[in-house]
């Protein structure tokens, strides 16, 4: 049996600080994961200026707007290639994900192991185009979409990248995501269908929903990791800290 891939998403728990981005990195490397991933982008590229919070946006965090959480999250480019770099000394991979085609430039200069295409994106043709050009190694996550999104996704991105270096992750986008809405018997469908490594994108409360769809074949997990749980940012209550991680 092929080792279960894990990833930990810092996501945005770094709130927009470097140290703390590097605390969550450091913490990654006590656990054993395989990879970390990230999020860049820069928000002038993917939001308006007064851009409505979702519901669970505006639970866990204190910002007037989308774009005021997004500007405050932000990492700069330096930052990023900084924390990418030092996760490859830590001997960990690295995985980003992309909102905007124009974000792809980073990659001229900041080397990573995988390209994530976010749920939200799945539609995103002119990222989904220049993704294919990357030579890369893909994670798509499926939140929201349907096999007619994805069929279309996957014809795009495959253009350029041998199917055997795209990974599609089952994911349900709420945060925190309830058990009755997982739907974990997609992985099987979904690696039926299209003959990829399946994998789960979890954010649920716990670890009981990713060792489940590890039972049922799931060979990736991502899950969220954070230092604190109770701090004000939009996803640290749907992730697990580093304790809670660590015994996933």
């Amino acid at each position: 049996m092929n080792k279960v891939k894990i990833i930990a998403e810092i996501g945005v728990n770094h709130d927009g600080k470097f140290d703390k981005a590097l605390k969550l990195i450091n913490s990654a490397k006590k656990i054993g994961v395989d990879i970390i991933k990230f999020q860049f982008y820069r928000t002038e590229n993917i939001s308006t200026k007064n851009l409505r919070m979702a519901d669970y946006q505006k639970k866990n965090s204190k910002f007037k707007n989308q774009y005021e959480m997004l500007k405050r999250l932000e990492l700069s480019n330096k930052e990023i290639i900084n924390l990418c770099k030092y996760s490859k000394k830590k001997g960990i991979k690295t995985c980003i994900s992309f909102f905007s085609h124009q974000d792809l430039n980073i990659l001229k200069i900041c080397k990573v192991d995988y390209v994530k295409v976010p749920s939200g994106e799945i539609n995103n043709t002119l990222l989904l185009k220049e993704i294919s050009k990357l030579k890369k190694k893909i994670i798509i996550s499926t939140g929201m979409s349907n096999f007619s999104e994805i069929d279309n996704a996957l014809k795009i991105i495959s253009r350029g990248i041998s199917k055997k270096n795209i990974s599609i992750l089952q994911c349900t986008s709420s945060y925190p995501a309830p058990f009755e809405d997982l739907n974990l018997k997609t992985i099987n469908t979904i690696k039926k269908k299209y003959r990829l490594k399946t994998g789960f994108s979890d954010h649920s409360l716990g670890i009981e929903a990713s060792i489940a769809a590890v039972s049922i074949g799931a060979e990736i997990i991502e899950k969220h990791l954070t230092i604190d749980k109770k701090s004000r940012g939009p996803d640290h209550k749907a992730s697990l800290n580093v304790n809670e991680f660590k015994k996933m």
